[in-house]
């Protein structure tokens, strides 16, 4: 995807939505090259449908009027019915279950949009995008996307979470702006459904996208305590129909008599109406028609408000004036109460593999070594009884990122379910083993333990975070186990974000402030990501960046980073709006959405979330921001200069619950420890983060080495606090090197090829928050084996 004009196919229902994203797209220099529209059948002779078909994915009521939509807008206009009905009530569409039912069972009405957009394609060979108005749906989005992109069309959903963006300057924060911004652009959409306590018969033909409009169903939704996205409609609160549009987009408006306005009572406090006489009337020639694409369509600001603020202070901040030391948490946790005998169970919840390609393979070949990496990787899943739709994260790791479009095509092959693994893809260049071009580590749950499994693949255009086109997705959530029994806790795997801006997914322009925007905009692609998966706590994280000209320029890099890390943990007294935003789908499928205005809708997302935190440490903000590193490689994705990867989310952490433990081994040590304490009603999850500093000059000598180091430093930091390290030597899921510190990083084993006995990203160089070096970095995860006493 790049910044190019697209040919855009608009879905249009009638609906306000749709053509407000018509109107962003004509913004963003598309074209329209038709408008396409799915109707219900007529049911025999009847040539109108008396009853709304209350569909989740197409608006039907008004459907009378779209006909006219073709001379008022001067865009060819193509219409078929819809067959069949909604077979799938998940909330990601899986359109491969469909095609294996049987023929002469109903249809899913999905799919009558694919055989819509097929024949416009027909018509028009150049369409290569299609336009809807998905605002929060999820189950509208994901059945979008299939379709489109099973038609090689590029989705656009300019309004995806537009809610949660920036509002304009000056102006307060108000759940009904997309609304004051269709005002603005000039667009006329009326109410013509209500089904929502607070609206009745009243409200109909109401000019919902206007001012008194807004603020008369706003006032009426209060009143009954609507639920987020009420006030437009998002819940099925209402529908509308657009009669018109800037002059630029409706060379004519529609009218429709006040006769022709046949109230339809359906019951359960559902009210529409049945058009009638719809007629195309002439617009007024004293209208403005100054307007354009660029005065009147408000593209909301590329940062958020507190996230410009951490652009201004990293911009403002020279290296040397952020050199803060390391805060230190209490020297044993107080979670750990009076329990100090307590040993550490090793982390055996997960199965962690890390694949290269055989040793027999032509690895002259891209396709040839990834296709074994593939292979390998299918044959570890067997023997184990496992999917590849149950793997949570992956890590690529390629000598040539050019080789990034070849490898991707085959490692798509895993893939055929919604909500493929999140990803992170870094080019290390020679810093890999010896003839090898591509590693995988894959992280999996145990079959015993594996439990529901979320995902976030948003794969359209929009204002939001970039879309992933592909097989990977922002974010993967899964139910965290102890000793194969659920903690009540849940781990989310998101994605490396790298600076696209989201709208045109290309990375800001160079200029002397490019460096610091790309980390803070990719940064806040982490953060918007995290919250609409209602993440509390990071337990680490890493900016990658594309090697550096010069030791001075990546100590540079780390320290901007690392300062943008730590404002944007923020402190208690940080107020932070963003918020929980509810999917249709949860209004009927999900017990806790069932009733308006419950509890769990009115939460508000927080990260970090400092009620999970103990007193004490809210009361020392700095001992609370998790640890921090940047790593410099060879090359990241789209020649980014930043690539941000949070290890672990995680969230429905209970307050008060948790403690973040900083200590050196020893005062001479040159290691350093972090560890993350989280208890639940179960057991107490420990996060542990090793760096080693480049205090001590000597290289480590060999693997064996290495191992030997991180052992002993993982069990000198435990000790410290009291406790008692595994039986045997735990094992870390990740580690960075910088490959200079070490000799015979990848030592060969026999004919099997190089031994990676756990996850191991090289690095050129690794550096702190501060800018000191590292030569290494691992990380571990336990379980207190005793139950902690209060």
């Amino acid at each position: 995807m790049s910044s190019e004009s697209l040919n855009v196919i608009a879905l249009i229902s009638g609906g306000k939505d749709s053509f407000f994203n018509l109107l962003h797209c004509i913004r963003h220099g598309h074209r329209i090259v038709a408008l396409a529209n799915l109707f219900p059948a007529a049911d025999g002779a009847n040539s109108h449908a008396e009853d709304d078909l209350n569909s989740f994915m197409y608006q039907t009521v008004g459907h009378e009027v779209i006909p006219l939509y073709a001379a008022a807008t001067g865009l060819p206009l193509y219409r078929q019915p819809i067959r069949g009905g909604a077979l799938h009530h998940e909330r990601d569409y899986d359109y491969t279950s469909q095609e294996q039912k049987d023929a002469s069972e109903k249809a899913e009405e999905t799919e009558s949009m694919l055989l819509l957009l097929k024949a416009v394609k027909a018509r028009h060979p150049e369409a290569n995008a299609l336009c809807s108005g998905a605002i929060l749906s999820t189950y509208q989005r994901t059945r979008v996307e299939s379709v489109a992109l099973r038609l090689s069309l590029t989705p656009l959903a300019y309004l995806w979470k537009y809610p949660v963006l920036p509002s304009p300057a000056n102006e307060a924060i108000d759940d009904a702006q997309l609304l004051r911004d269709m005002a603005a652009a000039g667009l006329d959409a009326r109410i013509i459904k209500v089904a929502s306590a607070g609206l009745n018969e009243g409200h109909l033909w109401e000019r919902v996208s206007s001012i008194e409009g807004v603020n008369r169903v706003k006032s009426a939704l209060r009143k009954f305590g609507a639920a987020e996205g009420a006030a437009l409609g998002e819940g099925g609160e209402f529908e509308t129909l657009v009669v018109d549009g800037p002059s630029w987009l409706f060379r004519k408006k529609i009218s429709v008599p006040e006769e022709g306005r046949r109230v339809v009572n359906e019951g359960g406090g559902s009210t529409w109406l049945m058009l009638r006489g719809a007629q195309l009337r002439d617009k007024d020639t004293d209208a403005d028609d100054t307007a354009t694409p660029e005065s009147s369509i408000r593209v909301p600001d590329l940062l958020d408000p507190r996230f410009q603020t951490i652009l201004d202070t990293v911009l403002s901040t020279r290296p040397t004036e952020h050199n803060e030391k390391e805060t230190s948490g209490a020297s044993k946790p107080r979670i750990l109460g009076s329990t100090l005998s307590s040993t550490l169970e090793g982390d055996d919840e997960f199965l962690r593999w890390s694949v290269l390609a055989g040793p027999s393979t032509d690895r002259t070949s891209i396709e040839a070594e990834m296709q074994s990496v593939v292979s390998q990787i299918e044959g570890l899943l067997f023997s184990s009884s496992l999917d590849a739709a149950q793997i949570t994260n992956t890590t690529i790791i390629l000598r040539d990122m050019a080789d990034f479009p070849k490898i991707n095509k085959e490692y798509g092959k895993l893939f055929t379910r919604p909500n493929p693994p999140s990803r992170v893809t870094i080019s290390c260049g020679d810093l890999l083993p010896p003839g090898y071009n591509v590693i995988v580590f894959l992280t999996i749950p145990k079959s015993v333990v594996n439990a529901s499994r979320n995902g976030l693949h948003v794969q359209s255009r929009s204002y939001w975070a970039p879309a992933n086109i592909g097989p990977y997705s922002q974010a993967i959530d899964v139910a965290i186990s102890a000793r194969t029994e659920k903690t009540g806790l849940r781990a989310v795997y998101i994605a490396g974000q790298i600076p696209l801006i989201p709208f045109s997914m290309t990375l800001p322009p160079p200029s002397d402030t490019n460096l610091g925007m790309q980390i803070v905009l990719s940064l806040q692609h982490l953060w918007r990501i995290g919250l609409e998966m209602k993440v509390q706590l990071w337990t680490s994280g890493v900016a990658y960046f594309s090697k550096s000209s010069s030791p001075a320029e990546m100590k540079r890099n780390a320290t901007a980073s690392g300062l943008a890390w730590k404002l944007a943990h923020g402190s208690p007294e940080d107020d932070d709006d963003d918020a929980n935003d509810v999917d249709i789908w949860d209004l009927k499928y999900n017990y806790q959405h069932m009733t308006l205005a419950s509890d769990q809708q009115k939460v508000r997302a927080r990260l970090p979330d400092w009620s999970i935190f103990t007193l004490k440490q809210q009361n020392e903000p700095q001992s609370c921001i998790p640890p921090f590193f940047a790593a410099e490689v060879e090359e990241l994705p789209r020649q980014a200069t930043v690539e941000w990867h949070a290890h672990v989310g995680l969230s429905q952490i209970e307050e008060s619950s948790v403690e973040i433990v900083y200590h050196s081994e020893t005062t001479s040590s040159c290691w350093r420890a972090w560890h993350v304490f989280v208890r639940t009603s179960k057991a107490t999850l420990v996060y542990t983060t090793l760096a080693r500093v480049s205090s001590v000059d000597h290289n480590i000598v060999g693997w064996d080495a290495l191992q030997q180091e991180l052992a002993a430093a993982y069990t000198g930091s435990v000790r410290a606090l009291g406790l008692a390290p595994p039986t045997s030597n735990a094992t870390p899921h990740l580690a960075y090197v910088e490959v200079n510190s070490v000799t015979a990083l990848w030592p060969e084993v026999g004919d099997a090829g190089p031994s990676v006995p756990f996850a191991t990203v090289p690095c050129h160089s690794i550096w702190s928050a501060r800018g000191e070096r590292i030569k290494c970095v691992a990380m571990y995860k336990t379980t207190l084996g005793l139950q902690l006493e209060d």
